[in-house]
């Protein structure tokens, strides 16, 4: 009896720890910034300074969704002048538009590793596929958070101009490079 019981406490141990876990973004951590061409001689940064939302992550099935929203309005490319006029209608249209999301079921893993990441990117009200490729993954105990905590940089590329964004192109690069640094604890 003894050992039935022992037996069930495992079982239900090990179903609670292979249980999708849900990790909410930590905004303080978490960075999408974005790159791209400027009339051919250099290549200008953004980074977008609020973010939110949550990631799902089901390890034993190696699966998970993803839901995040990035405050368009925190842009920030270190000079106030041409944040107004990224922020404006000819670009990122924020009193229209506050807001970008990106949102997925689709997690790809090598492994124990999250590799990559298919789902529906929305920027000016456009919605269109992309994948987002994971390097850097890595879950843990965190130190002072003390709780579950994963982090990685995730990168994609897109043309700007398939969300409406085609002001100044091609002077102004079509292509944007995305990148984001993303921390996110157990809620």
């Amino acid at each position: 009896m003894k050992l039935l019981i022992a037996s069930l406490f495992a079982a239900a141990a090990t179903a609670a720890v292979a249980a999708p876990q849900t990790y909410e973004i930590d905004s303080t951590h978490t960075y999408p910034r974005f790159e791209l061409n400027h009339l051919g001689f250099s290549v200008q940064h953004g980074v977008f300074d609020k973010t939110t939302g949550t990631i799902v992550i089901d390890s034993a099935k190696k699966s998970g969704s993803l839901d995040i929203t990035v405050d368009t309005t925190s842009l920030d490319t270190g000079l106030a002048k041409r944040d107004d006029h990224l922020k404006s209608e000819d670009f990122f249209n924020v009193a229209k538009f506050p807001t970008a999301t990106f949102k997925s079921d689709k997690l790809k893993f090598d492994g124990d590793k999250l590799v990559g990441v298919d789902g529906t990117f929305t920027l000016l009200g456009v919605s269109k596929p992309l994948t987002l490729t994971v390097s850097n993954f890595k879950c843990g105990q965190h130190p002072m958070a003390k709780k579950q905590w994963c982090g990685a940089e995730a990168t994609a590329t897109f043309k700007r101009s398939d969300y409406g964004m085609s002001a100044y192109v091609p002077a102004v690069g079509d292509e944007v490079k995305l990148t984001i640094q993303v921390e996110a604890g157990l809620k």
